[in-house]
């Protein structure tokens, strides 16, 4: 495998991107504000001090990266939280904007120059953002983000295509990390399924929205 970057590098679903792209033998680059003593264990290539919701920070990123031919660029950071709309803050929808469907799309442009023909861009996304599955209401930012980055990864499928470049929407589950307060399947379990998906992604079904561990394509 060639070299695979992933942001949201030092816990949760992206440690574990990375933990098991390492096992594979890929050449790992871990993008993160800040590691881990975990990702650090693992002995992958870090780049800290990389927020990607910063504009400047992606471009450093790709100072940083630069003449790397990136096989495939996870965009996996994202953040979670549960606004209700009597208990709404509009400052928490726009971060979650700004960090799960904004920065994805900032990060992929910075990085553009380093893919080439054969490589894949992926997006963590959520089954959250669906609008036809949606029956619970709430979580509105993160509803909103990641129906917006789902909408962004349609549209990179289609502009990429025609470089040789396929793009995958991925939602791994609920999975037990921080950020759902340790509910769900094992990160171990939904990085097999995730990995399994980027396998299979092609230019012949780039943009699909698929299920991490099912593999199922999953409702706008």
């Amino acid at each position: 495998m060639g070299s695979i970057v992933i942001t949201g590098a030092n816990r949760g679903i992206g440690l574990e991107l990375c933990n098991q792209l390492k096992a594979r033998g890929a050449d790992v680059i871990a993008v993160c504000r800040k590691s881990s003593p975990e990702l650090d264990a693992l002995g992958v290539r870090v780049e800290a001090s990389i927020d990607v919701a910063d504009a400047a920070a992606a471009g450093e990123l790709a100072k940083r990266l630069a003449g790397v031919e990136i096989d495939t660029l996870i965009n996996n950071a994202g953040i979670l939280r549960g606004e209700s709309l009597d208990g709404m803050s509009f400052e928490s929808v726009a971060q979650q904007l700004e960090v799960n469907a904004v920065a994805p799309l900032r990060v992929t442009a910075a990085l553009l120059p380093l893919l080439r023909k054969g490589s894949k861009v992926v997006i963590t996304t959520s089954r959250m953002g669906s609008m036809a599955d949606n029956g619970s209401g709430g979580y509105y930012g993160y509803r909103m983000s990641k129906a917006a980055v789902n909408a962004a990864g349609v549209s990179l499928a289609n502009d990429l295509k025609g470089r040789g470049i396929a793009v995958a929407l991925i939602h791994p589950g609920m999975v037990a990390t921080e950020m759902t307060g340790g509910h769900g399947i094992p990160a171990e379990d939904s990085v097999r399924g995730y990995l399994a998906r980027i396998d299979e992604v092609s230019l012949e079904n780039t943009g699909r929205f698929w299920h991490a561990t099912t593999g199922e394509t999953l409702p706008w």
